[in-house]
């Protein structure tokens, strides 16, 4: 797995709503969510101690897919290494009833490489597709890359608690284990916060492999904002940490 895509699977890895444009008899049935659209994360990435960009997470809006309501968050990344210049988005469209993927869209420019895939993941008929290949067999509420992230937070993990789920939306990549490890306080660029360490390890060889070191701290607020990640893996060490966040300001209330 490219480096930069690495950035991308960390931070995409999932309170009570902050506003509401929908009330409990009109509105949609929805996910209690602690995040709203509008909400953006900007991290700075090191590589060791080489600063690798900057990488901007954020809800962009409500979409329909297939007839459902979905949450579009984004990943963007803008940076590299001196002569390695990249330039990713990564997309994901989640249902806000059940916060399962519904679409995953990437387009990657890194250096001389790039490509554009969309997986369209469709929990209603147990499958997914990767651009035009043929359908493949997916789990019950499948998650993405994009939309795992979204998921730890809003379920949230606590400490001395292990959570093993097999929703990763290619079945041979399951169980995905998440470990609640130890509170801690920890500083950032936005601040310093109260957090849970959880341990996120999954079938694969890349940032969150069952042999690495991968953790990231998640606040202990309605938020669950996740603020730094730490992870080493072959012979490289990576690090994430949270510079600003602005919070969302527009969700859809839950039905009672």
């Amino acid at each position: 797995m490219r480096a930069t895509a690495l950035i991308a699977a960390a931070l995409f890895l999932a309170g009570p709503l902050r506003a509401q444009t929908a009330t409990a008899e009109s509105g949609p049935s929805v996910a209690h969510v602690p995040f709203a659209v509008g909400e953006e994360l900007v991290f700075h990435a090191k590589f060791g101690v080489i600063p690798a960009g900057t990488a901007r997470m954020r809800v962009e809006g409500i979409d329909t897919v297939r007839g459902r309501l979905a949450y579009h968050v984004t990943f963007a990344v803008d940076g590299g290494i001196p002569l390695f210049r990249v330039h990713d988005r990564y997309e994901s469209w989640i249902d806000v009833a059940t916060l399962s993927s519904l679409r995953h869209r990437q387009q990657i420019s890194e250096g001389r490489y790039s490509r554009n895939t969309t997986y369209e993941i469709m929990p209603e008929s147990a499958q997914y597709r990767k651009n035009d290949e043929p359908p493949k067999p997916t789990v019950a509420n499948p998650l993405d890359d994009g939309s795992f992230i979204y998921a730890v937070r809003a379920a949230g993990i606590h400490v001395g608690e292990t959570r093993r789920d097999d929703r990763y939306f290619m079945p041979d990549r399951n169980p995905v284990v998440l470990t609640g490890v130890r509170a801690d306080t920890v500083s950032v660029g936005a601040g310093t916060f109260a957090t849970t360490i959880v341990r996120p390890t999954i079938k694969t060889g890349g940032i969150f492999s069952e042999n690495g070191e991968a953790q990231v701290w998640f606040t202990n607020d309605e938020h669950r904002l996740p603020v730094l990640l730490k992870t080493k893996f072959s012979r490289f060490s990576l690090t994430l940490s949270l510079e600003s966040v602005t919070y969302g300001d527009v969700a859809i209330a839950p039905m009672r």
